[in-house]
């Protein structure tokens, strides 16, 4: 299988070069300031793409999805899978995902350290092949220009524990790459750079299933 990852577009999704691909997976902040207009031209242009498997989550900048969650489930058309705290399963292959992030400004999605953001990635099952979340987690590809490192320590520590191949995500657009440990690849697909221009290729998965299990 064949995956092509990406995030952060906000908005500029028009300017990708789309590698062919299976599943296609972008990992939230698809709109600048959330709005339904933004949201709708999104779901057209994902909705067009000839990848038969598109999934996708939201990020901190996409507020319609939070707030008006039930009139954005009608907008998704129904080539496309949205995960919210949720898993869906391709061709054996058990994605799960979800947009929450640590508490910053009051963005979308943002959940307070301790349980607030824990009871969500609690709902991770252990036999994951792969977490798409929208922030990184601790100490993985998650330094921002001011050297401040802001992804979650509960999230490492259920990827560290459930040991998924891949663990996808974004927000942090300087820290754009790839690295493994532990058996996991962690994967910051952010499109834009930190001024928010595009730079960054989308990132190709060959994904090799085992005979007994997709892991």
């Amino acid at each position: 299988m064949r995956i092509i990852c990406i995030s952060d577009t906000h908005g500029q999704h028009h300017s990708l070069q789309l590698p062919q691909g299976d599943i296609l997976i972008h990992a939230g902040d698809i709109s600048t300031l959330g709005k339904a207009e933004e949201i709708e031209d999104f779901l057209t242009w994902y909705s067009q793409l000839p990848h038969p498997y598109k999934l996708f989550i939201g990020g901190n900048h996409d507020f319609y999805l939070e707030k008006e969650p039930e009139l954005f489930e009608l907008m998704v058309p129904k080539n496309c899978i949205y995960l919210n705290d949720s898993m869906v399963e391709v061709e054996g292959i058990k994605i799960w995902g979800s947009p929450v992030t640590p508490f910053y400004h009051n963005w979308a999605f943002n959940r307070y350290p301790g349980d607030d953001i824990r009871k969500h990635w609690k709902l991770i099952s252990e036999d994951t092949d792969i977490v798409v979340t929208h922030g990184p987690p601790a100490g993985i590809l998650d330094m921002t220009v001011r050297e401040i490192a802001v992804g979650d320590e509960d999230l490492r520590k259920k990827i560290t524990y459930i040991r998924p191949k891949y663990h996808i995500f974004g927000h942090i657009h300087e820290q754009y790459g790839q690295i493994e440990q532990e058996g996991t690849t962690y994967i910051n697909a952010s499109y834009l750079d930190i001024r928010y221009r595009p730079s960054h290729p989308p990132v190709v998965i060959e994904y090799e299933k085992s005979v007994t299990g997709s892991r």
